[in-house]
């Protein structure tokens, strides 16, 4: 017999030797993580899930998904790059990373991000926002999207100066050219975006 909601003893699984080497003291841990681990890989009691404060992901849940990055490193960092693709692991595994140093999986500060790498958080930001094949939200409008970045950038998220630069360029209207579906693609207000960044984090990492 079970009543209809309850948290149970198995309704938890343990990690056991799929403990991933995360947690910063891990001896494990070759790779530089800095990530909080759950105490457990699933919990799926039902009261404990319907508890959430935030959001409808559960700690176990929200580390699985930020547990892709890590997984992305350990695999590039595998392969035998040629000398002029070295920097590739780095590159895809720090676009996670925020300017203020509570990004993932290494909580890396600005200062240690290299250009490209904040080239890449920004793309990837504007991307997962305008994508329109994503089946957990509806793509955003080029001009709510732009909205977000700017209070992210203004935040210590992106890197100010190059989603400056992302406005000043207007790079945004290429991408939106080429990829995005016609009813995304409405007006920018590039000044009122630019003033959002003006009381906001100063960029040093």
């Amino acid at each position: 017999m079970e009543t209809l909601l309850a948290d149970r003893p198995e309704h938890v699984v343990h990690w056991g030797e799929r403990r991933p080497p995360v947690a910063a003291d891990d001896p494990g841990n070759t790779w530089g993580f800095d990530m909080a681990l759950p105490d457990a890989e699933l919990n799926l009691g039902e009261y404990y899930n319907l508890s959430q404060p935030y959001g409808t992901l559960t700690p176990e849940e929200r580390f699985s998904i930020n547990n892709h990055i890590v997984q992305t490193i350990r695999m590039l960092e595998q392969l035998p790059w040629p000398a002029h693709l070295k920097r590739v692991p780095q590159i895809a595994g720090n676009h996670h990373e925020r300017m203020d140093g509570n990004g993932y999986p290494r909580r890396l500060k600005g200062a240690e991000l290299s250009i490209p790498e904040r080239i890449m958080a920004v793309a990837d930001v504007f991307e997962a926002l305008t994508a329109a094949d994503r089946p957990y939200k509806k793509a955003k409008p080029l001009s709510e999207a732009l909205r977000i970045m700017a209070r992210m950038a203004r935040d210590g998220h992106l890197d100010p100066a190059l989603y400056r630069l992302f406005l000043d360029q207007a790079v945004y209207e290429a991408y939106a050219r080429r990829y995005l579906k016609p009813e995304q693609v409405d007006a920018v207000d590039v000044e009122a975006l630019h003033a959002v960044l003006k009381s906001g984090y100063n960029g040093k990492g």
